[in-house]
């Protein structure tokens, strides 16, 4: 199975606030807010939507092709994904701007407040998706993860109108884009991620109830955080999945796209939805224990052992025939 990643590659500033950020918001003025933390930590790692779930397929073994507008200055991390399997052939390299930045503080509970500033994505739109795919030759599924707005509408039509499956996975663009972009991304979509509050939120901006929501899609996932996350598909029973227990909670950043190369790792080895969704939930509980969306490392021991522990050992049977073979960081 060929796996097409489209969304945001960039720079990962993460910061850390030796409180909650809660204690400095005030009942009854939060209509005028105006704060400032002073952070114990900055650490820069490589980032972006599209980049973590590729690199994390890429871990697992597998090829996924990478979509994306970079900057000029994309040639270390260029070479640092091509080394863990990721096809970059297609990356639109920008000639004027940098490649775009994310910038997080997380508080002791881990609750973050992100900003993004977008770079040389703003070119996205400008990548002939047609042309990639023909060039490519058949694509089984194209997630399309958060990116320029306008490039993830045109994504997602093209892939539509050449019949190739789409997993809509707006994410953070969720607030940048307005109802009737929503509508258009979701419609028709094979599948949809999202977590809780995306959900709330998709279902506020498009007017949708949640089950009009649901009939856009033909499966819903949603991740659930330290609960795991829950499958929905129509006609079937829903599947919910837990989270393997952590041997720490380092910071949460890039948590739900560990989940989602997880989730198309499975899909890519035919494996059932309930498995797709165990190996999400263990990718993004490496993912959690350590600072930077990839810098998680394991091997197929360590891997395998905790899959077991937390699933079992018939769970963990299927998933090997796919895993050992082919994994190894």
């Amino acid at each position: 199975m060929k796996v097409a990643v489209a969304g945001s590659v960039g720079r990962d500033h993460l910061m850390t606030f030796p409180g909650r950020f809660t204690d400095s918001l005030v009942a009854g003025s939060l209509s005028k807010v105006s704060l400032s933390f002073l952070v114990d930590k900055l650490d820069i790692h490589r980032g972006g939507c599209a980049a973590n779930i590729a690199f994390g397929m890429g871990a697992l073994g597998l090829n996924p092709l990478l979509v994306a507008a970079v900057g000029k200055d994309w040639a270390d991390y260029d070479e640092w994904l091509m080394r863990h399997g990721v096809n970059t052939k297609y990356v639109k390299i920008s000639k004027e701007l940098y490649t775009a930045t994310f910038i997080v503080t997380t508080d002791e509970e881990l609750n973050q407040i992100a900003s993004f500033f977008p770079g040389a994505m703003s070119e996205a739109r400008e990548i002939d998706i047609e042309k990639v795919l023909a060039a490519e030759g058949a694509i089984d599924l194209f997630l399309i993860g958060p990116d320029d707005p306008e490039a993830m509408i045109r994504h997602s039509e093209s892939a539509i109108r050449l019949g190739i499956p789409v997993a809509a996975d707006p994410s953070q663009q969720l607030a940048r884009m307005d109802g009737p972009s929503v509508k258009k991304l979701v419609t028709g979509a094979t599948y949809l991620f999202l977590n809780e509050y995306e959900l709330a939120l998709m279902l506020q901006k498009t007017g949708w109830s949640d089950a009009e929501l649901f009939d856009q899609v033909k499966i819903r996932v949603v991740t659930l955080g330290a609960k795991g996350a829950r499958i929905e598909e129509h006609g079937k029973p829903t599947i919910t999945v837990g989270a393997p227990e952590e041997k720490a909670k380092v910071d949460p950043t890039g948590v739900g796209d560990s989940f989602r190369s997880g989730f198309m790792a499975g899909l890519s080895w035919g494996l059932n939805h309930e498995r797709c969704a165990q190996l999400g939930c263990l990718i993004a509980t490496f993912c959690l224990e350590t600072k930077g969306t990839q810098e998680y490392t394991f091997d197929r021991e360590e891997f395998m052992s905790r899959f077991q522990v937390a699933y079992g050992e018939s769970a963990a049977t299927e998933v090997a025939a796919h895993i050992e073979p082919r994994m190894g960081l």
